[in-house]
């Protein structure tokens, strides 16, 4: 069985990610997306848990995809769950150089782990969660943007702040 783990902070998840989420289980058996923390993130809108939840409604329909989370080295997460490689999605040419990086860092911890890259539909390459949330903030609709299952949950965390 071939196991991949599509790694990120989803806070939240759009539909960018669910995008990159659809077309990798494509590809691999199984597909685990990971929520950790990202350090070099602000204070997040939702828990790891939340956001854990969040994701799990989200992805109902792919069959293989699991949901899990994380606070360590991607690169031995995968190798616990016997991932045979990283899913990260490429927006522009700017992820590409810090997820190269991540890449040869991840290789150089687990050997036997690749990293796959799947690029941005067209429609999602300005697509962030960090524009989601400023969006939502000065009170635009981002129902085309986050997965319909939780948008609403997006709105009310996010308007109301906490």
């Amino acid at each position: 069985m071939k196991i991949a783990v599509c790694p990120g902070s989803f806070d939240p998840i759009t539909n960018g990610h669910l995008d990159i989420i659809r077309r990798s289980a494509k590809l691999f058996d199984k597909i685990i997306v990971v929520v950790g923390k990202n350090y070099n993130k602000s204070t997040p809108c939702f828990t790891l848990a939340e956001r854990v939840e969040l994701i799990k409604r989200s992805t109902t329909e792919i069959k293989n995809v699991e949901v899990d989370m994380f606070d360590g080295l991607i690169a031995d997460y995968a190798r616990r769950q016997n991932a045979v490689a990283i899913v990260k999605g490429l927006r522009a040419v700017s992820d590409f150089e810090y997820e190269f990086q991540q890449a040869l860092i991840n290789k150089k911890i687990n050997p036997e782990l690749e990293t796959v890259f799947v690029t941005a539909n067209a429609e999602y390459m300005f697509l962030s969660s960090s524009i989601v949330k400023q969006m939502c903030i000065f009170g635009s609709d981002i129902s085309e943007f986050v997965p319909i299952e939780i948008c609403h949950d997006v709105v009310e965390r996010i308007k109301s702040g906490s």
